[in-house]
């Protein structure tokens, strides 16, 4: 099958990720890809690879390449980097890089059977009975955020209550101490930035370096003084005498740092701007909050916080999606276009909190996806149900064009969303 109007389609995927005006609305063009195809090339080489890249756009295939194992994998090391990722990727600066997207060294990078040995070293803390029993202290962390805000009768939702509610949860887990937190936010932008395409900015790899710094220190004090915490259990960690190495340790902590806080984040604040861009479905949510589980399912199908998933290589020769693609081509699956794909969803641009067809692949799919997806589920469900409950009235604070976004290669995130109420 050949793509009509390629040079469009190669057009679309390049505006994606470059302009600007695409941020705050990027699914007009999601839409325009899927009509050229359900795998489009890029005119332009990523990853540091300086073969083919290709945007998967539509359900079936996003699936297909997040499940096969067999044809494509997420570590480029074992297609052997000579001959096939040539000087680009050997040149590619590791410190522009956080440590959790270097090849080989976290769950994201790795294939079974060494994911399947790092998940289950970590999964026993990610249990759901573990999970549930945090949800008294979500709740009570939400209702101290609100506390220190409903009398004002404003705020700003990203600052005062996305951001601190889940970097407070997962802190808490890890052994984060809450003086360092602020300081983790600014760090955890300034990688979210680095992940742009084609970007290299001296001071986002200095913050991702100093991040590094911090995980590191942060480990060998916690070596010195074990606590009741995460950190510590990793630490100490061993299963069927099998340890996590420094590196992969490090990786790790930084990873659940990171995406502990940082998609819940996006979650909450995107989620609730979308609620309120949709003020039907907003008010028949206040009317039934026993709704809120599935309406955030809806949310992170509708916009969820992740763009894309972590790219996979091609292990040979594939057709795909009517494309042929070589071994050591770069795939990747665009989850705000799956999740939008018309075949699998009926009216997909259309807000439903109550849909019952609903199978989104926000947290990704297959062996890779996201560990921390029954969390963000239980801070997502308590935050708007939280929300919604204390102020029923919440509305903008701002005009609705003045609303600033960050968009980068993963994630698009609000820079910040002002709202008020009656006090």
């Amino acid at each position: 099958m050949n793509i009509p109007d390629q040079g469009g389609a190669e057009q679309a995927a390049f505006n994606l990720f470059s302009g600007s005006e695409y941020a705050s609305n990027p699914f007009p063009v999601l839409t325009m890809m899927r009509s050229m195809g359900a795998v489009i090339p890029l005119p332009f080489p990523m990853m540091g690879s300086d073969r083919q890249t290709w945007m998967v756009t539509r359900m079936e295939e996003a699936v297909r390449v997040l499940k096969d194992q067999e044809h494509f994998t997420v570590d480029p090391r074992t297609l052997g980097m000579a001959g096939i990722f040539g000087q680009n990727m050997a040149a590619a600066d590791a410190s522009s890089m956080p440590t959790f997207f270097t090849p080989g060294t976290s769950m994201l990078t790795v294939d079974d059977p060494d994911h399947r040995r790092l998940r289950g070293l970590i999964s026993r803390a990610f249990t759901p009975r573990y999970i549930e029993g945090l949800r008294p202290r979500v709740q009570q962390i939400a209702d101290e955020l609100l506390d220190q805000v409903q009398d004002q009768g404003q705020m700003d939702l990203v600052k005062d209550y996305a951001f601190p509610l889940p970097i407070n949860v997962i802190s808490e887990m890890l052994g984060v101490p809450r003086e360092d937190r602020a300081q983790i936010r600014v760090w955890s932008g300034a990688l979210a930035s680095g992940l742009g395409l084609g970007k290299r900015d001296e001071g986002v790899v200095a913050h991702m370096q100093a991040f590094g710094a911090y995980t590191a220190q942060l480990v060998a004090d916690k070596r010195q003084h074990p606590a009741d915490d995460l950190i510590s259990q990793l630490i100490a960690l061993e299963e069927e005498g099998d340890r996590l190495s420094e590196t992969e340790l490090l990786s790790m902590i930084t990873l659940l740092i990171f995406a502990g806080h940082e998609t819940t984040s996006n979650l909450i604040a995107t989620g609730t701007l979308v609620l309120l861009d949709h003020p039907d479905q907003l008010e028949r949510l206040k009317a039934d909050l026993s709704l809120v589980p599935s309406a955030v399912e809806e949310l992170l199908r509708f916009q969820g916080p992740a763009t894309i998933a972590g790219p996979r290589f091609a292990r040979a020769e594939i057709e795909l999606g009517g494309q042929h693609i070589n071994k050591g081509d770069v795939v990747i699956p665009v989850l705000l276009s799956a999740n939008r794909d018309e075949a699998q969803f009926t009216q997909p641009e259309d807000l439903e909190i109550a849909r019952t067809l609903n199978r989104h692949i926000a947290f990704g799919h297959g062996i890779h996806t996201c560990l921390g997806a029954p969390l963000a589920r239980v801070e997502g469900d308590i935050a708007f149900t939280s929300l919604l409950r204390r102020v029923p009235d919440l509305r903008l604070d701002i005009p609705r064009e003045d609303i600033s976004w960050h968009f980068s290669l993963n994630s698009q995130s609000l820079t910040a969303l002002p709202v008020r109420w009656s006090r």
